[in-house]
């Protein structure tokens, strides 16, 4: 029995009814198959502590209009779902609601609150994972992965221990990004560079002799507790004779030598700079080059410790405001000026980072970057838009070496231990039961754990069994396309770029795809603080989620941002009502039994042959588009096809044969039944859960649209010369009904056509079309008319002549333009009232008096074509 659809779409009704089917049906399942071409897509595994917003659900948008589009081909399509255990994220609102029930980490030791967080994962951890499957994500979740489970936990200390091995990964004191509010280290990529209002403070630092000062300008002067020595550069001849010398600290009091150092930079500022190793990046470069001591002046939370004298206790803010009262107080302050600066803070928390002196892991990336840029530069891997390319290069070239040590419990131990009785570090790929020098059994593992990113650089691989070799990696690796955002090159895409490269020797995908992000109706990016963001899970329950998706692909572009409205979500779901609408029309035309021929008829009209030979062009366009990643204009060609081409057009011109009845209406029926089939399965990867439901009511082979062959472009429906003899009549059609709009002429009034044309045979063989589209009372076609006074329709092929007086009635149509007249008369008589005023003109602003102007000028162009109007009548 054919299915029936309800007279009205109800998604709440279909979508997650049609989602089970597809799950029970395993038709996301992607089989190792030696006789199918694989496609493989990661999903950027969402945090563990995620909710679903707009940029998942756009990301999860374009992958899977990517998947079902190849699973539809004909590839054993892979997309990989998962989760990051989130190390920072997750242990922050784990901590919190732990002080909630005041308890802290060390109330509980480390394993008590393991216990607590993979107890946490397991509560909140797959949130997000259902929210996706409301978008329709047809994800392989029998492969689901998370960071921390047993097998990416293996690959993570088999590359740890290898690149340790190969001296890639080492352990030293370095000035890293510290956050004194999560208490850990972080990357280079998670500090976010924001501009602050701040201060220059300029400060006296006299020279030990006596014979004068320096002048030292910073925004820091909290940090000058910790100062070791001044710098200027070698070749500035103000101060090269203080080269050697020493000057005294102030607040601190102790002496502190002069170097010179090509770092600094003799036009800015002074040309004198403070060295505080312990608490900038560079200071530390300059400290290790001339042998300085390092002093680290701050706790963890960045207080000040004991090394900061009497500021000891104090925040930085408070140390701050002290330290320049007393060096107001003392005479070395010179001057305070106002200044823009970026200030670097924790990507996850917000708060103010703190560069300092740390024993931390770090990988070394030169050698790792250097294959990775290549890799790129030859074409292994590109990005789409080919722009984010230079994002790339220009991190990778200028790239630091990664600290990858964090002082949290929840993630990756470092698999590092330290032998108590001797002091050896061993690196081993299984837990040591004693010291490989010493023979002792007191080893203490290290307390740090690894990086998020670490893992995460590793899920192309590390997902399919890696470092093993198995059938899925030997099969769907490397990928075929990540999707992501513009906002992680370098935290994910690079790291994994150079991590697969590494470890397995090939790139892990050949395409990155870049999308923008969601913004609001005005442009504005969505976040807390401007109460902007938009749940996808309240549009799916109020428009259904196939209206989210054909919005999120609509008027988007590869790396551009969008802006997202509710009425850009209304038309999408007016869009579905019209896919909807038709499709009843059809199946309320078609004959009872399932026998329906799928076939197209041997005989076709010429409106079928036009309609066939669009639709072929729009799957052989659509295709192209979508192997181009172009999904914003693959969808706007689908719904242009559907609402203006099939439904407006297309299903009014068969309505005549359907009504006739017979053979006719049973050739009509078989093109729009082969057409919609079609057409479905091409909008099926933007709109499945509509599609999969006409598709399963109109008569089709197969069990589900999303299994269902996708559509070839065919030669033998290439009718370009019907297309264009039909397409001549359609631009009369248009025409008339124009000028009919233009002269407010309702479709009810019927007119007599006089068609002019050298296509006799095709205008007369559509004259059915201009009496139901046209409004038509009858058509006479010849190839020269002469009818003066007629209403003239011109297109490129045809000249249509209209009786005026067929069309309105004469006499009531000269009244209502004088009526017109009269009206726009007066206005013209006020405007000009105001502009002749010499006091309005005086007193009112530019702006004003031109907008009166351009009223004016409206109002006398409208009354010249008025006029006109009544000429023509009165003739």
């Amino acid at each position: 029995m054919r299915k029936e659809l309800e007279k009205l779409y109800d998604p709440k009704q279909v979508e997650d009814r049609t989602y089970q089917f597809w799950q029970d049906g395993g038709y996301f399942k992607a089989q190792v198959d030696p006789n199918k071409k694989p496609y493989t897509i990661m999903m950027p595994p969402p945090n563990i502590t995620g909710q679903l917003h707009m940029g998942h659900a756009l990301d999860a948008t374009f992958q899977d209009v990517l998947i079902r589009f190849r699973r539809m081909q004909g590839y054993s399509a892979l997309w990989l779902p998962g989760t990051d255990h989130a190390s920072i994220a997750t242990e922050a609102k784990i901590v919190a609601a732990m002080k909630q029930e005041g308890l802290s980490k060390e109330d509980l030791g480390r394993d008590g609150f393991l216990e607590r967080a993979w107890a946490w994962k397991e509560t909140y951890g797959n949130r997000i994972i259902e929210q996706q499957k409301k978008m329709g994500s047809s994800c392989d979740w029998d492969r689901q992965r998370f960071t921390l489970d047993e097998g990416c936990s293996k690959a993570v200390r088999e590359v740890f221990v290898k690149l340790y091995e190969k001296g890639l990964i080492y352990r030293g004191e370095r000035i890293i990004n510290w956050c004194p509010d999560c208490l850990t280290s972080i990357s280079d990529a998670e500090v976010e560079y924001e501009e602050k209002d701040g201060f220059f403070w300029h400060i006296k630092y006299p020279l030990a002799d006596g014979t004068g000062y320096l002048e030292v300008a910073t925004t820091r002067p909290e940090t000058m507790l910790g100062d070791v020595a001044l710098a200027v550069h070698p070749d500035d001849e103000r101060y090269k004779d203080l080269v050697g010398k020493t000057a005294i600290l102030p607040l601190m009091g102790r002496e502190i030598p002069i170097v010179a150092d090509t770092y600094v930079e003799m036009d800015f500022g002074t040309g004198v700079v403070k060295i505080t190793p312990a608490h900038d990046p560079n200071d530390f470069e300059v400290g290790l080059r001339h042998n300085l001591p390092i002093i680290n002046t701050m706790n963890p939370d960045a207080s000040l410790n004991e090394n900061a004298g009497k500021y000891c206790g104090l925040s930085r803010e408070e140390a701050r405001k002290q330290v320049v009262s007393d060096l107001e107080e003392g005479g070395w302050l010179l001057k305070t000026e106002p200044y823009k600066h970026n200030v670097g803070t924790c990507y996850r928390c917000g708060s103010v980072v703190e560069p300092r002196i740390s024993k931390q892991w770090f990988v070394r990336m030169a050698p790792l970057a250097e294959p990775a840029i290549e890799a790129v530069r030859n074409g292994d891997t590109k990005f789409v838009p080919q722009r984010f390319d230079k994002i790339y290069y220009n991190w990778m070239e200028n790239i630091k070496d990664w600290c990858i040590s964090r002082q949290l419990w929840w993630g990756h131990r470092i698999p590092a231990w330290y032998c108590d009785d001797c002091g050896e570090l061993i690196v081993s790929r299984e837990d040591p039961s004693c010291c490989p020098k010493c023979g002792g059994t007191h080893l203490t593992q290290d307390p740090d754990t690894l990086d998020t990113w670490f893992s995460s650089a590793l899920w192309p691989f590390s997902t399919l069994g890696w470092p093993d070799k198995t059938p899925e990696m030997e099969y769907f690796y490397p990928t075929n396309t990540l999707v992501t955002g513009y906002d992680i090159i370098f935290f994910w895409v690079a790291r994994m770029i150079f991590s697969g490269l590494e470890h397995t020797g090939k790139t892990p995908f050949d395409t990155v795809l870049i999308h923008g992000i969601v913004r609001d109706a005005q442009g504005r990016k969505m976040s807390k603080s401007l109460g902007n963001g938009i749940d996808p899970l309240e549009i799916i329950d109020q428009y259904g989620a196939d209206a989210l998706r054909f919005t999120l692909a609509t008027n988007n572009s590869p790396g551009n941002d969008m802006r997202f409205s509710d009425d850009k979500v209304k038309a999408s779901r007016n869009f579905a009502n019209k896919i909807w609408n038709a499709s009843r029309y059809i199946l309320m035309n078609l004959p009872e039994g399932d026998d329906f021929d799928l076939t197209l008829p041997a005989e076709l009209s010429t409106e079928d042959k036009w309609i066939l030979s669009q639709y072929n062009r729009l799957v052989a366009e659509v295709t192209d588009n979508l192997e181009k990643f172009e999904l914003g204009v693959a969808v706007s060609k689908l719904y242009d096809f559907i609402w203006d081409v099939f439904c407006d057009w297309y299903i009014e011109l068969t309505k005549p044969r359907l009504q006739a009845g017979g053979g006719t209406a049973m050739g009509a029926l078989r093109v729009l039944v082969y057409v919609m089939s079609g057409t479905l399965k091409l909008l099926h990867p933007f709109m499945p859960f509509i599609t999969e439901e006409i598709w399963q009511a109109l008569p089709h082979q197969g069990e589900s649209i999303m299994i269902a062959q996708w559509p070839v472009w065919e030669e033998s429906l290439n009718y370009a010369a019907e297309e264009a003899e039909f397409t001549r009549v359609m631009d009369a059609i248009k025409a008339v009904r124009n000028v009919r709009t233009e002269m407010n002429v309702p479709p009810s009034k019927k007119a007599s056509l006089f068609i002019e044309t050298k296509f006799a045979e095709t205008f007369l063989a559509s004259a059915l079309f201009f009496q139901r589209l046209a409004s038509a009372s009858t058509v006479e076609v010849e190839e020269h008319y002469d009818m003066p006074g007629a209403v003239q329709v011109i297109t490129d092929s045809a000249r249509v002549f209209i009786p005026m007086d067929e069309l309105i009635d004469r006499e009531k149509e000269l009244a209502r333009l004088a009526k017109e007249k009269a009206s726009c008369e007066k206005d013209i008589e006020f405007v000009m009232k105001k502009l002749s005023n010499e006091g309005f003109v005086a007193k009112a602003p530019a702006k004003v008096i031109e907008n009166e102007r351009e009223k004016l000028a409206k109002a006398q162009e409208k009354l010249q074509k008025i006029e006109q109007s009544i000429a023509a009548f009165s003739k």
